[in-house]
């Protein structure tokens, strides 16, 4: 009996030694970012030998480390989000301010204005011409901002991936060290150790891309992304790639397509060599490296196409004679007839349609030379919606008529407007089967940037400097001009060389003749015009009409609204954040007070313990005395 004694009270001497030697691990890491709170439980042995060490556990809760996981990865793309938007906003100015968007579209609205009240002065037609300049330069050099912002989060997804990459070696290798630990010596920290490591890699891995862990039986874990890509499975981890394209440009877009995509993509390879789009495939939602994506191919580009629509709206709103369709009858059909003389290769018609069911639809008809594609994707016009049809109007007005015909087909009649002038067209449909309501086009007067004597209104004030300072009319040609307009948009040289074009409209006009200069104010502020539903002002599913003035007060108080949301969502994630944080150290980290109260209760049985031993010694003692 005392030799039974002496073994138990040495078995729990040992346990109990370990035990303090844990306590004292825990409480000189209690500071170390990681860490993880252990406990070490005793086992009873069989026979009635005494006790044993069993394993060293961490002490955590699951469902608090997977939710500080989630609102890691929300708080990484928040707060990229509200970083980049607030730099987009900050490209815009201060509102109202002169240096601002809005401020020198104004300045130039007056100039014009102060030019309609003295046309003949000299001075104030430098001053317009000067404003002119400054707004172009101003919407190019925002413009340059938005692919700067773009180029640098296509640099920084390469340096994510790259990251985010070595962070799931490290990870599969961590698991294989756990596995093979898992069944070491009993009472070992190693393994307690190597689940830190992995943990801070996984809430690492976190800040870069949403991941779902899943915990196996040998003590390995599982990660997969959202939509179930596997990345790391016991000690294989998937490879991430990323393709990124240097400096971007407007036309440099995502697509799901290789041949046509013209920015990066983050692929993941498996260990089996399978390649996965993980964009294309919508696997990674949330982190920097989702927020990043987001901003890159959503975000930014929407800001371009506003751009792109202002600065073709201001240069159109000052080159075109607006063309509205009047209501026609013949032979039981009605329509609308409408004057289409000048076409120019992108003076889209809008025909509005209804069926017999009362769903209507708009049909937008894109004049071409020859060179547009045989298929105009409708995102690139005002209304995503409408049905896009390609025109070729290269044989000249007076094939327009039968160009359009062909064009829409059965279910309209298509003819030469009676008495109308050359390029006039009659569009008609029976209303039993198809009804059209409406008939607009916007025509490019200006043939060329040096035709300047186009009458009292219309002057190509504006042109594209990317296309030989060619008058911008919305063509297709060898792709949408539209697309980057913003970065190329200049005063027509014509214009700068001689300011008096802004009074002068014909061969002979008369002095102080206010007519032009009024009717390019009046063209950017009091006439409406439709601008694209790409460019989300007003929603993204219809068009949206304002002026030219009203569409830029948008476009700024847009922008403004946008990065005032983001910062105040990235606010409430990162009180989120913190709040997971808290509550996983709570219950995770080491208190040093309840290590203190454990080291008492360990010093107490180890006192407990001792006198056993010394008792058993003493019996042992007496019974060799005998």
């Amino acid at each position: 009996m005392s030799l039974n004694a002496l073994n138990t009270a040495t078995a729990g001497l040992q346990v109990t030694q370990a035990a303090i030697g844990l306590v004292s691990q825990n409480v000189a890491n209690s500071g170390t970012a990681g860490y993880v709170k252990r406990t070490l439980t005793s086992v009873s042995q069989l026979g009635n030998s005494g006790v044993a060490a069993g394993a060293v556990s961490r002490t955590f809760d699951a469902v608090s480390l997977k939710q500080l996981r989630l609102e890691t990865a929300g708080a990484a793309y928040t707060g990229l989000t509200a970083k980049v938007q607030d730099q987009l906003d900050a490209l815009y100015g201060t509102p109202g301010s002169a240096s601002a968007l809005d401020g020198v579209m104004n300045s130039f609205t007056q100039s014009l204005q102060a030019l309609t009240s003295d046309p003949t002065s000299a001075a104030s037609r430098a001053t317009a011409v000067s404003g002119a300049k400054t707004l172009a330069t101003t919407i190019a050099r925002i413009a340059d901002g938005v692919q700067d912002l773009r180029t640098g989060l296509e640099s920084q997804l390469g340096s994510d991936v790259a990251s985010a990459s070595t962070l799931l070696s490290q990870i599969a290798a961590l698991n294989t060290r756990i596995a093979a630990s898992s069944g070491g010596v009993t009472g070992d920290t190693t393994t307690a150790d190597l689940q830190d490591q992995r943990d801070q890699a996984i809430n690492a891995l976190s800040q870069y891309l949403d991941v779902q862990v899943s915990p196996q039986r040998d003590g390995t874990v599982t990660l997969l992304t959202a939509s179930g890509a596997t990345l790391v499975d016991h000690g294989a981890a998937a490879s991430l790639g990323f393709d990124g394209r240097g400096t971007l440009s407007a036309e440099a877009q995502y697509s799901t397509d290789p041949a046509t995509r013209g920015v990066g993509t983050v692929t993941a390879t498996t260990p089996a060599g399978a390649t996965i789009d993980l964009v294309a495939t919508g696997a990674i939602r949330s982190g920097s490296i989702a927020a990043a994506v987001s901003l890159r191919d959503d975000t930014l580009v929407e800001a371009q196409r506003q751009l792109d629509d202002l600065a073709a709206g201001l240069s159109r709103a000052l080159s075109d004679r607006p063309a509205t369709g009047t209501a026609a009858s013949a032979n039981g059909l009605s329509g609308f007839d409408i004057d289409l003389t000048g076409l120019q290769a992108g003076n889209a018609v809008t025909l509005g349609v209804r069926n017999a069911a009362g769903v209507g639809r708009n049909v937008i008809l894109i004049p071409t030379s020859g060179g547009a594609p045989a298929t105009i994707d409708p995102a690139l016009t005002d209304d995503p919606t409408a049905l896009v049809v390609p025109v070729d109007i290269s044989g000249g007005p007076s094939t327009f008529a039968a160009k359009i015909g062909a064009a829409l087909g059965t279910g309209f009649t298509v003819s030469a407007t009676p008495d109308g002038a050359t390029g006039s067209v009659r569009i008609l449909s029976d209303p039993a089967s198809l009804t059209l309501t409406g008939a607009s086009a916007s025509v490019t007067v200006p043939t060329s940037a040096a035709d300047t004597k186009t009458g009292s209104g219309p002057l190509a004030l504006f042109v594209d400097a990317g296309d030989g300072n060619g008058v911008f009319t919305g063509s297709f040609e060898g792709g949408s001009h539209l697309t980057g307009f913003a970065q190329r948009i200049a005063v027509n040289p014509a214009v700068a060389a001689d300011s008096a074009t802004l009074v002068d409209y014909a061969a002979t006009t008369a002095s102080g003749d206010t007519a032009r200069p009024q009717a390019l104010t009046d063209a950017l502020t009091n006439r409406t015009r439709t601008f694209s539903a790409g460019s989300g002002i007003g929603g993204v599913s219809a068009p949206h009409a304002a002026s030219v003035v009203g569409f830029t007060q948008s476009v700024v108080d847009a922008r403004g609204a946008a990065s005032a949301a983001a910062g105040q969502l990235d606010e409430g994630q990162q009180i989120a954040l913190s709040t997971a944080q808290s509550r996983f150290g709570k219950e995770s980290g080491v208190s040093v007070d309840e290590e203190m109260s454990r080291l008492i209760q360990l010093q107490t049985a180890y006192s407990a313990n001792a006198r056993v031993l010394t008792a058993a010694r003493d019996m042992l003692d007496t019974l060799l005395r005998i």
